[in-house]
């Protein structure tokens, strides 16, 4: 059964404008280490893909607090949620900490899908109770 649902569009442009204001503490802020990682490689390679996948995992997140409905507030925190690629390149959820603890006791499972074009980056997110 679906308990909730979450969208978010992101302007990779506004993304972009964060990060030439914040610099590292916007990306440190919002990606958790293998993330971070990720995104070193992306935009050593071209500095605009890097910025499509921070914009990616800046929506997902915002789309999954949306579909868990507690937005940006604890136990949600952009660290403790992770948004990874499984081999076949599918993205997935990770959980940590106190935010992972909270939902799995829900007995709640999530799915998500992110997508990016030009200057926008999007994301769907559906958590289902198993």
């Amino acid at each position: 059964m679906i308990v909730g649902i979450g969208t978010d569009i992101c302007d990779i442009r506004r993304i972009e404008a964060t990060w030439q204001r914040q610099g590292d503490r916007f990306v440190r802020k919002v990606l958790t280490e293998a993330e971070y990682a990720v995104w070193l490689q992306r935009s050593a390679r071209w500095p605009q893909r890097g910025l499509r996948y921070l914009a990616t995992r800046f929506s997902a997140k915002e789309a999954f607090s949306k579909a868990i409905g507690l937005g940006m507030r604890m136990p949600m925190s952009w660290r403790r949620c992770e948004i990874l690629n499984q081999p076949s390149g599918q993205p997935v959820i990770v959980l940590h900490g106190e935010l992972k603890t909270w939902f799995e006791a829900q007995g709640w499972r999530a799915f998500v899908t992110v997508t990016d074009e030009t200057d926008y980056a999007a994301s769907f997110v559906v958590v289902e109770r198993d």
